[in-house]
């Protein structure tokens, strides 16, 4: 830190500007009109400086937030030279700087004094942009043009005016205007937020002063990633990981990935990787890079600020016409799911460089399950609803069920908020038994939600994936259960594809079973304590702590047969 630098002003200054962005994203969810940002919390909110460089990020979507410097790029490419407080510059263009069409971002300019200091950047998840498919987010769709509108870098509010042109046209081209305007409004509020606390922070401190310390963030969080990265052991490590199918072909979908670790850096390169498929999976780079980033970050201390001073010691290489990086016009609407296992097979690999810092493999990213139709009356409903899994066992620990993706900050949509305003019923909703991959630390259980049709001819969406490949374990660690969807209709049952899009009668029901989370570490080395306060609290099966963990407990009481388990264990570590 420099001598100019005082540390305490630092310190300030620093939590200073995580308070604005928290407040900014508390500002989302006080203000949205649609359940996928206020309950699910499907949104991001940020801070960059006058040049557009990152320096402060909200407690929400790690992965939206790392594909801020191209959007940025496109918007000071577009108005660089025209920008004036009031204005917002709103866009979703994959090809210019976006990730997918449902992802709308918005830059608000912050000036003081007549100079522009810095942005205010929300980006939500809307529940509709048009398309072919309501909720616009369908895996099989085969080019761009079919997933929506896309928005270039357009001014949204223009000195404090909406464009009510841009507005109509929003309005007229999807299938819910109200929620969609609405969570836009949401988004203009909370960068309102963001310019009245921002203004206060330069009027205390003075705009020299606050350009110098922005500066010193990003300096100090480049210095003390570049530090640790010293640390690590240098070369290349691989890993490959697979995504089960694109829902078009069978075949499966690799992600290959090489981390080489220089002296203070580290360079990724996703050569090996599948061609762009048809399928809509295919992930923009901006996204791709975000997903990098964002695993580098994990393998992190905790104390490394959240900005793009990280991304200065990362270098990004995906080849052009890759799933990682397509050519227009490559379908992308669902596209996280590719960076979720970017995002898993960086982790693998990161696990050969830090192995006492990554968990194995959680459920493979949110199952997204969309349900829509007419209400009786004709109104139209849309559910975009993201089930959230797993984590995989961690180095010292067990895995977390129940919980967000590592890579997200989302949540569950609540059964009372789906059955209240679609017409739905939510018939199961539960932990999976023996769905965690065993190992001296379990990873998590996979989740399995059910929903019943309500009304007639309801279009079904589903994007789900780790049907056939199973999360990973680390370090001797199980791999976890695969997942599985299911469709009872007139008193059958038979499964479904990972992705598909079909219509529903009244009363079909929908199950997914979602993967659990891969185990880490020799499941014969797990406590035998804790496996039988495993079989007593359900979460696994006398059987399974049998065949897997190699201990002998009463399915009943939960109790431990130590004699029967220690000759047992040594069994089988004598057979290999």
């Amino acid at each position: 830190m420099s001598k100019k630098i005082d540390p305490i002003t630092f310190a300030v200054i620093k939590n200073a500007m995580d308070a604005v962005v928290d407040e900014m994203a508390y500002t989302v969810i006080r203000t949205a009109r649609s359940e996928i940002v206020k309950d699910v919390m499907d949104y991001s909110a940020a801070i960059c400086d006058r040049h557009g460089q990152m320096v402060a990020q909200a407690k929400t979507i790690a992965l939206h937030l790392g594909a801020i410097p191209e959007a940025m790029t496109s918007v000071l490419a577009r108005y660089g030279d025209d920008l004036h407080p009031g204005d917002a510059i709103v866009l979703n263009d994959p090809y210019e700087g976006g990730m997918h069409l449902p992802d709308i971002f918005m830059f608000v300019p912050f000036f003081q004094g007549g100079e522009l200091e810095g942005f205010c950047v929300v980006i939500c998840h809307h529940t509709d942009v048009g398309g072919r498919v309501p909720g616009s987010n369908a895996s099989d769709s085969t080019e761009i043009y079919q997933e929506g509108l896309r928005i270039p870098v357009l001014k949204l509010y223009e000195g404090g005016k909406i464009n009510q042109t841009l507005e109509r046209i929003i309005g007229i081209n999807v299938r819910l205007p109200d929620r969609v305007l609405g969570d836009l409004k949401a988004q203009y509020a909370a960068a309102q937020v963001g310019l009245r606390e921002l203004g206060q922070l330069f009027r205390l401190h003075g705009s020299d002063t606050m350009r110098v310390y922005l500066a010193e963030l990003l300096d100090y969080a480049e210095r003390m990633t570049r530090e640790e990265i010293r640390k690590w052991p240098k070369g290349t490590f691989r890993f490959t990981d697979y995504i089960d199918d694109d829902g078009l072909s069978d075949a499966p979908i690799p992600i290959q990935v090489a981390v080489t670790v220089h002296e203070d850096h580290v360079s990724v390169d996703y050569t090996g990787s599948s061609p762009q498929v048809r399928a809509a999976i295919n992930s923009t780079l901006s996204y791709t890079n975000s997903c990098t980033y964002l695993s580098v970050r994990c393998a992190l201390k905790g104390d490394v600020p959240n900005n793009a001073g990280v991304f200065r010691c990362v270098e990004v290489y995906a080849p052009e016409g890759s799933v990682l990086n397509p050519r227009i016009p490559s379908a992308v609407a669902a596209r996280a799911l590719t960076g979720y296992r970017v995002f898993d097979a960086m982790l693998g690999a990161l696990a050969q460089i830090v192995p006492d810092r990554i968990p194995a493999a959680g459920e493979g990213g949110n199952t997204v399950v969309c349900l829509s139709g007419q209400r009786e009356g004709g109104a139209p409903y849309i559910i975009v609803d993201m089930i959230c899994g797993a984590w995989g066992a961690r180095p010292n620990m067990d895995g977390v069920e129940a919980i967000t993706n590592a890579s997200q900050n989302l949540s569950n949509t609540p059964v009372e908020t789906l059955e209240l305003q679609h017409p739905v019923r939510v018939e199961s909703y539960e932990l999976v038994a023996d769905s965690c991959g065993a190992g001296r630390y379990r990873g998590g259980l996979g989740i399995q939600r059910s929903y019943r049709a309500l009304a007639d001819d309801a279009l079904l969406q589903l994007r789900a994936d780790r049907l056939k490949f199973a999360p990973y374990g680390l370090d001797g660690g199980m791999p976890a259960a695969v997942g599985r969807n299911l469709l009872e209709r007139d008193g059958q049952t038979t499964s479904l594809p990972g992705k598909t899009a079909m219509r529903l009668k009244v009363g079909d029901l929908v199950t997914h079973v979602q993967a659990g989370g891969g185990g880490f570490g020799n499941p014969l080395e797990r406590d035998p304590a804790k496996v039988g306060s495993d079989v007593w609290n359900q979460i696994i099966s006398a059987s399974y702590a049998h065949e897997k963990h190699g201990v002998v407990v009463d399915g009943a009481s939960g109790q431990v047969d130590m004699d029967a388990t220690r000759l047992l264990r040594k069994q089988r570590m004598a057979a290999g």
